[in-house]
Parts: C-alpha cells; sequence; structure tokens
C-alpha cells in the first residue's frame, strides 16, 4: 500500500494483502484500537493508483492520526457494542434475518464445522459478528482453501457491504472511516470472487459445504476467533 512494485504483485502477494487486510478490519471490529495501532494507521500513506480504495485508506490514516484510545474505546461501544446493542449490529442473522441467533449462524455453523474451524473459548461472540466472519476468510486465503470464494459468496457477500455502509454514517471518523474502506474492499472482493465462482466448478459447488436445506441441525460447537482442528 505504500509503494507500487515496479512490477504487479504476484498472485501469493495479492493473495497475502487480501488476507491481511482482512485481519485488520476484523481487528477493529473485534475491539477499540490501541495506540500502537493507531500509530500504525496514521503512518500509511495510500497509493493514488488504488483508486478509491486508496481514498479510504487515507481517510482512516488521517482519523487515526487525530483519534485517542480512550475516545474510541467509548466510540466502539456506542457504535458496535450499546447497553442493549449498538448503533450498528455486526452480525449476519440480524441483516440477514432480522434478529440475533437465526438461521444465518445456524448455516454458518454447520458449514465451519465441515471446514474444520471453531471459534475460540476466548470469546463469546456468536460464529456470525463479522470480525469472526473476515478471520476465516484470512484463514481460507492463507491455507489455499478451495471453498474461499465460495464461502465468501454464501456468508459475506449477502449483507457485509451494508453493515459496513451502515458504519459509514457513524458521528465518529474513525469508525465512519473504517464503514467506507470495509464496504470499498467487500463491494471489490465480491468483484473478484464471484467471477472466480462463475469460472471454477469447484468454487461454484464445494462438497465441503453444506446446504442449510437438506443438512441435518448441527452440534454445538465451541465458542470466534478461529482455529483448525
Amino acid at each position: 500500500m505504500k509503494q507500487r512494485p515496479e512490477f504487479p504483485p504476484s498472485p501469493d502477494e495479492t493473495n497475502a494483502l487480501r488476507a491481511d487486510i482482512y485481519r485488520l478490519l476484523a481487528g477493529l471490529l473485534r475491539e477499540a484500537p490501541a495506540a500502537d495501532m493507531l500509530d500504525w494507521l496514521a503512518s500509511l500513506e495510500a497509493d493514488p493508483a488504488d483508486g478509491d480504495l486508496a481514498r479510504h485508506w487515507a481517510t482512516l490514516a488521517a482519523a487515526a492520526g487525530t483519534a485517542t484510545p480512550d475516545a474510541l474505546g467509548r466510540a466502539y461501544f456506542r457504535h458496535l457494542v450499546g447497553v442493549i446493542e449498538g448503533e450498528v449490529i455486526p452480525y449476519a442473522s440480524w441483516y440477514r434475518n432480522g434478529a440475533l441467533m437465526d438461521e444465518a449462524l445456524l448455516t454458518l455453523r454447520r458449514d465451519l464445522r465441515v471446514l474444520g474451524l471453531e471459534r475460540s473459548a476466548h470469546t463469546r461472540d456468536p460464529e456470525d459478528h463479522m470480525a469472526a466472519l473476515l478471520e476465516v476468510m484470512a484463514l481460507l486465503i492463507d491455507e489455499r482453501a478451495p471453498d474461499e470464494a465460495r464461502f465468501f459468496m454464501r456468508h459475506l457477500a449477502p449483507w457485509a457491504s451494508r453493515c459496513f455502509a451502515d458504519l459509514g454514517v457513524v458521528d465518529t471518523p474513525f469508525y465512519a472511516g473504517l464503514g467506507h474502506l470495509g464496504r470499498a474492499f467487500i463491494d471489490m472482493e465480491h468483484e473478484r470472487l464471484a467471477a472466480k465462482v462463475e469460472r471454477d466448478p469447484v468454487e461454484r459447488d464445494p462438497v465441503r459445504l453444506i446446504d442449510p436445506d437438506t443438512a441435518a441441525t448441527a452440534p454445538a460447537v465451541t465458542p470466534a476467533p478461529f482455529h483448525g482442528h
């Protein structure tokens, strides 16, 4: 992101960057950033050749440069947690079914179990929290898993852009910037991975993901961040 290489990046370099962005977005949705993270974000230099994505990186970097961990801790709670609920509710079930702990979560749990992933015991968030799904994408990219595109299209494409768009209108510049950046990245990934699903029959109909209409109810899984068995 700081400097464009003289030659186009290799597929491995591109995928490593994609995984890093998924992890960064996940981390910023998981908890408020500490001082060292704000310093790092403020130091980022976006390449104008990257278009809208670069503009959103620059906006987030500028907001990080003027924010403090204490202020963002309060803003994080107000926007994404709340006493009962935050201004934005970053769960797939909420966006897809209109209620928490609904069908989208059950379907996700079935697919995660087949993928050999379970959430850590260190978190109480259900697996359909946006941060958890972004962490899964980073893992699938790292592992060059054949299910990467299919997982995105099933579990992020239907709602993630809308969730980030909602975050983009909150009144804290840092979190609004995160919302705009997240939406731009998800939209870019949607275009990339939808094309991959269309041209790759393995991605289009993978054996390892379960059809929620025909699957039995999944057994309970251990509470996300995710790890393999």
